[in-house]
């Protein structure tokens, strides 16, 4: 059977068709999504996960509308003040893995606020994927490893320069919104993670959803190529 659940990633997808589907406006169906990352936090809280990552805006989202890109710059800014003060009361702790350019920088340093003040805390850890590209998590590794002086790699010493390498390989990916595929989310962390993918749309998710996340996992028989 599958081994303990420590990381379980998020693509969240869905936010425009759950919105056109009820002829509300795309942009509404980002506020919800949004909304989603904290149902999903308290759900995990106190089980067997100790990281979870959010997969929010990538790297290729910056060719979207400049009125759904605008929308979605303003939204996060609210919603990393918010969930940095929920994350400090409840001794949760936030990563953020992305690249700073071209994010504004005072949304990038309230992202940067964000892991300093809830870098001492014990609990679950909040993984952040803004701006986020899975290549070039990679290209910016290989950029860093170079710079080391680096001469030759192994996978485990490759590791240690991913963005925030503390965070371990993802055991469990879901993708909502029935869409079958990666999206560059994770590449490197993704290597052996289980997929499930989900009909219900990301702003449809319940802690019940996260509930049975967890069970799926469970009825999984990882072998990592054994």
């Amino acid at each position: 059977m599958a081994t303990e659940l420590t990381h379980v990633g998020y693509i969240a997808d869905g936010n425009r068709r759950w919105a056109k589907e009820r002829g509300l406006p795309t942009l509404e169906g980002h506020l919800r999504g949004f909304e989603k990352v904290e149902v999903i936090i308290d759900a995990l809280k106190g089980t067997e996960v100790k990281f979870v990552s959010f997969y929010l805006f990538s790297t290729e989202n910056w060719d979207r509308s400049p009125e759904e890109v605008s929308y979605l710059m303003d939204l996060a800014g609210k919603k990393i003040d918010s969930l940095t003060k929920k994350l400090q009361k409840e001794n949760l702790r936030c990563v953020i893995m992305g690249r700073p350019e071209p994010v504004n920088p005072k949304l990038w340093q309230k992202m940067m606020d964000a892991e300093v003040k809830t870098a001492e805390n014990t609990g679950l850890t909040v993984c952040i994927c803004f701006n986020y590209g899975g290549q070039w998590e990679i290209a910016d590794a290989a950029s860093r490893a170079i710079a080391a002086g680096e001469a030759e790699l192994s996978p485990e010493s490759f590791a240690k320069y991913l963005y925030h390498p503390e965070v371990p390989p993802l055991d469990m990916l879901v993708r909502t919104s029935g869409e079958q595929r990666i999206s560059g989310f994770q590449l490197w962390r993704a290597a052996y993670a289980e997929f499930w993918f989900i009909e219900k749309h990301f702003p449809e998710i319940k802690a019940e959803d996260v509930a049975a996340t967890i069970q799926e996992f469970h009825q999984r028989q990882r072998r990592f190529g054994k």
